[in-house]
């Protein structure tokens, strides 16, 4: 495709982008169960229109435009006490949770390289639960990542943590909570390994930063988890998350300034002049500083109280209802309003497929298989109208029809496979199997795709799977052939 040749009217551009845009999942009905945060319309529109504000403005100099400075400077300020920070307090305003994680392990990296220059091969400890931007930290600054596995209630274990710690350990890592299953980690307990052990600890608040500290003024039992917890060195939290703000916009902290420094990043010898940066991002967008900024203050602690009141009644009813239905259960003990809920009877990805149907966009989770809610404050008027869906697609994944009996056969015949074949033959069919996979909008059944990943016993082949789809989905191809 090359650039068109003439200028077209702006209104016909627009009228296509609403055309194209009809085919996503209608977020507006509250039947997207992740990636969107709504807090009403006022909020929205207050949202998109300081973002407008600053829509041109580049927070990479703050010299240039003080403005936006004063809006970074009160946006950290304001959530370093709110998660039990102080005035030694520091930190930055980034792009997203995954920035933000990529800061916190460069900067314990560097701290170590300061302070410990004897660790040559630097290990992070993390508990599989934890989100995989820590992963791609350790892939991106050569760090080892040492995984534990979680407990039987799906927390960090501390023991396995403690075994593992060595010489060369730069961080500790926990969640509040685990994005997967909503589990609030052992924050204090780890934090007195690292008091003990003398190593950084980061805690990813990226999902719950934004709601728990309310929550926990509410009466809810949320333990502390913040920088109140000796051994916390760093948070990060995404205010574009249930702090309703636009994307993207989260921020990292850290305990004190010395601490932050090691996150700089300073080159004095171009010849465009001395060049500094807090984070990845060169550009910063200001729309995305400025728009954080507005819906704290607009908010303040009142709002957040309401909104997070609202949406954890919606969240218990929900947990509730879920238990009543026969053959799903809720994953663990999930402390807030993220969860869980697996099946022992039932296809649990045919149960995704049938909502699917109904217009639901659930996530399909593994380890085990589940599918995952995310609930926010949109979600508070369609709790009834969900949980009548959900009764209604187990009923119908449950029947012995020919789409469920054939997905059952696929997933026995992988597993069946897996046991005969030599591994590279199973390799080189998983290769091949993942030519079948297209990129098309999820609105498919993917429940015998699901199974069949999770029989799976190499993990290599699974990831040569993924990277040949990411091909398809990111190719000119898959979207130049899309319904118009």
């Amino acid at each position: 495709m090359q650039l068109p040749s003439k200028t077209t009217p702006p209104q016909i551009v627009l009228e296509k982008m609403q055309q194209l845009r009809s085919q996503d999942y209608r977020w507006q009905d509250g039947k997207v169960w992740s990636l969107v945060y709504y807090a009403g319309e006022e909020v929205y529109q207050l949202v998109k229109e300081a973002f407008n504000l600053y829509f041109s403005e580049n927070g990479l100099n703050p010299t240039v435009f003080p403005s936006l400075r004063k809006f970074e400077t009160e946006v950290i300020r304001m959530t370093a006490f709110l998660l039990g920070g102080n005035e030694e307090t520091a930190g930055t305003m980034t792009s997203g949770g995954t920035e933000s994680i990529l800061m916190a392990v460069k900067t314990a990296r560097e701290y170590a390289r300061a302070h410990q220059p004897q660790i040559k091969k630097p290990e992070m400890i993390l508990p599989s639960s934890a989100h995989p931007a820590f992963q791609k930290a350790a892939h991106y600054f050569d760090i080892v990542p040492i995984v534990v596995p979680v407990t039987s209630e799906y927390q960090a274990d501390v023991k396995a943590i403690e075994q593992k710690i060595c010489s060369q350990t730069i961080l500790l890592v926990a969640s509040a909570p685990s994005y997967p299953h909503g589990i609030l980690d052992p924050i204090a307990e780890i934090g007195k390994l690292a008091q003990e052990n003398n190593i950084l600890f980061h805690v990813d608040a990226c999902i719950g930063g934004f709601i728990l500290p309310f929550l926990q003024k509410l009466g809810y039992p949320i333990p502390p988890f913040g920088f109140e917890v000796p051994g916390v060195t760093s948070i990060s939290t995404d205010i574009h998350k249930y702090g309703y703000a636009a994307k993207g916009a989260s921020v990292i902290l850290y305990k004190n300034r010395e601490i932050r420094k090691h996150q700089f990043f300073v080159y004095t010898e171009w010849p465009g002049g001395i060049y500094g940066s807090p984070s990845v991002a060169g550009t910063r967008p200001g729309g995305a500083i400025a728009a954080a900024w507005a819906v704290m203050n607009h908010l303040g602690e009142e709002g957040y109280l309401r909104l997070a009141q609202a949406t954890m009644q919606a969240a218990q009813k929900i947990k509730e209802g879920i238990q009543q239905i026969e053959d799903l259960y809720i994953i663990g003990n999930p402390c807030a309003t993220l969860l869980a809920f697996g099946s022992s009877t039932v296809d649990i990805y045919a149960i995704a497929d049938e909502m699917t149907q109904k217009g639901w966009h659930i996530d399909r989770q593994q380890f085990p298989p589940c599918l995952h809610l995310t609930v926010n404050y949109i979600h508070t008027s369609i709790v009834d109208q969900f949980l009548a869906d959900l009764k209604e697609a187990t009923k119908r994944a449950k029947k012995s029809t020919v789409r469920n009996i054939t997905n059952k056969m696929i997933k026995g015949l992988v597993k069946t496979t897996v046991k005969f074949l030599p591994p590279h033959w199973v390799s080189k069919l998983t290769v091949l199997s993942s030519s079948l996979i297209k990129a098309q909008p999820s609105k498919k059944r993917s429940a015998a795709m699901y199974g069949m990943m999770g029989e799976l016993p190499n993990r290599g082949d699974l990831h040569e799977l993924v990277l040949n789809f990411m091909d398809k989905l990111n190719s000119f191809e898959n979207t130049s052939n899309s319904k118009q």
